[in-house]
This record gives structure tokens, sequence and C-alpha cells, in this order.
């Protein structure tokens, strides 16, 4: 079966980099694919080095109705079988033929742009169940999880090249900097965190806010902020622990790739962690917007070796039971047997 995978955005983002996570892990089962993406230099690399062609458009707002049919001649130049919608914007411009039109859910999105479509995947049980609150027919959704990709030959960051001492207990925080992702909350932990330092990785507008803030706290000389990084799994091979203290977050992959990673993680109790994490047994669930909590959890693992050897453990075990490339990559294939694909 050949499948063309459709994004319509052109920034870096969690759903951006899964993207190509899922590509290549389809890619390495033998799926024939193509993409239609935005120009995004880093994007067309990635999809020629596992060798799946790509095709850039525009993807433009509500008046661009030139996107479509290049669309369509490019799906039926490459024999496409089914159409995998990234997103509302190329749900918007999927074409229709004859092919299956399929949306991939990474949120509560506006089912609007979905109309027609043969099919619905969440990658959420929740976000399932809400698609189907919404009058979609239960039939025509399921869920299958994110996988949690882990290059094996990618060694840890060197702490040195970002003015990190190697001896100190390292905090990692991965996501945008926006509101939801609750950095500042992780700031006012680090105050009460003695000796750990703390890279955020992540772009957005809220830099200088953050920046500000961490000076005023007095740990602006413990905290490095990262930027868009390539090489997450370097920095999750770095790091002693991940805080992930998000206000809202529909799944949290950063939850399955510190798993994957063996590193123990701590997370506020927002609606997609709460559902991955068992408390206790695979990863710390605290409150929301409460760096005290947060605080007061890292200081217990920093001071706890074997609870993290042993939260590190039953995450792994979890990636490799649910969110493995294998596992998820079998759902994938029953989806595309399902809509006439090997």
């Amino acid at each position: 079966m050949s499948v063309l995978h459709l994004l319509g955005t052109a920034g870096e983002g969690g759903a951006e980099t899964y993207f190509l996570d899922l590509v290549a892990a389809l890619a390495g089962d033998g799926v024939e694919q193509v993409a239609a993406i935005r120009t995004n230099a880093n994007r067309e690399a990635a999809l020629a080095r596992v060798g799946v062609p790509s095709g850039v458009f525009r993807f433009g707002g509500p008046i661009d109705i030139l996107t479509k049919p290049k669309l369509k001649n490019f799906a039926q130049k490459h024999d496409v079988k089914l159409a995998l919608a990234w997103m509302n914007r190329a749900a918007r411009h999927t074409p229709s033929g004859p092919w299956a039109r399929v949306g991939r859910l990474g949120g509560y999105y506006n089912l609007k742009y979905y109309k027609g479509f043969d099919h619905l995947v969440a990658n959420t049980e929740d976000i399932a169940d809400w698609v189907v609150s919404q009058g979609w027919p239960a039939g025509k959704v399921r869920h299958i999880p994110n996988l949690a990709a882990t290059p094996p030959d990618v060694a840890p960051a060197d702490r040195a090249t970002l003015n990190t001492p190697r001896d100190v207990p390292l905090l990692l925080a991965m996501g945008r900097l926006h509101e939801s992702k609750a950095h500042d909350v992780s700031l006012a932990a680090l105050a009460k965190i003695p000796e750990a330092h703390l890279w955020i990785a992540g772009v957005g507008g809220l830099e200088a806010k953050l920046r500000a803030m961490a000076d005023a706290l007095g740990v602006g000389d413990r905290v490095r902020f990262l930027g868009w990084r390539t090489d997450p799994s370097a920095l999750y091979r770095a790091a002693d622990i991940c805080v992930f203290p998000s206000r809202y977050e529909p799944l949290g992959n950063v939850v399955i790739q510190s798993w994957a990673h063996e590193l123990p993680v701590v997370a506020a109790a927002s609606q997609g962690p709460s559902a991955l994490i068992r408390d206790d047994q695979d990863g710390l669930l605290i409150p929301i917007d409460d760096p005290e909590a947060l605080a007061a959890a890292v200081n217990r693992l920093l001071g706890d070796p074997m609870l993290r050897a042993r939260l590190a453990q039953h995450g792994a075990a979890r990636v490799e039971a649910e969110f493995s490339a294998a596992a998820v990559v079998a759902q994938w294939r029953e989806l595309f047997a399902d809509f006439g694909g090997e």
C-alpha cells in the first residue's frame, strides 16, 4: 500500500517531530510512503534519509484554491491508496479520490475539517471517545498511541558544551515556550532544588519572560535555554530526571519518550500524563500549578537512587508492551489492511 502523509505546518513542534518518527518507523517496516509538506529543510532532509519521497506544497489559508488539485495530481502520480492528514490544515487540503482519507488527531480538533473522511485515528483513548461524543460513528475511529523512538547510536549530550557541570543533578524540560507547558513552574521549583541545573528545550514567545523570571528567582545561572533541538535522544540520555508540569496536555509524548530512554519523569496530573502514568510505579504525578510539589518530588527522586531505577525500569517495560515501534506499527498495519493494504 502506498500511503500519502500530509503535513501542512511549517514550524517545529511535538506533532512535527512525531510525524518524522512514525514515517521512519513505517519505512523501516517496509511500508511504501510519500509525503506532502510545507517548505522545511530539516523535514525534507529527514524524509530523504529514510527514503521517503516528498513534495512541497503551499497549504495556504481559505483562499488557497490551488494546493488541493496539486495534491490530487501528486497522489495520482504515486498511486496512493490512503491519504493520512496530520492536523486541520492538512485535512482541509486533502483531496478526495480513489484512496481512503484518514485523519490523525493529536488533540481535540474541530471535526469540520474531516467531513467526508473515511476514518479518524486518535492518539489517546480519551480523544477517541470525545470524537464519538461529537457524533462521529464509533466504527470509524480508533485509538493508536504514539510510539517512542530511541536511536541506539546516540550518545548523551555533552554537558560541557552547554556550560553545565558534570557532577550536578540535571533536570530536563521539553516543550514549546508556551503557557500550557508551565516552564514557569519548573523555574519556581528549581529555586527549591539545591545545586540542580535545568535544561529547557523548546522555542516560543515566552523566552524573554522566562529568562527574566529565572534571574528574578536567582536561578538564572542554573538554567540553559536550548532552543529547538534536533537531538532529543541526546538530551534525554544526558539528564537525570525529566520534569513535565504541563497545565494542558492531551497525551504527553514527553512521558513516553522519557520511559523509552529509562529516564525518571515527574509530571503534572493534566489529562494526558495522568492517563499514562501509574503514580509511584512508572512516574510521579503532582498537582497542576504546584512548584512546591514538583520540587518535593524531584528532591525525593534525587535522594532515592533505588526509586529512580524502579521508575525507569517500569517505564521501559511500558514502552516495550505498548509504545514500541513494533507494537505501534502493527496497529497502523491493521488500519492499512482495513483499507485494502497488505
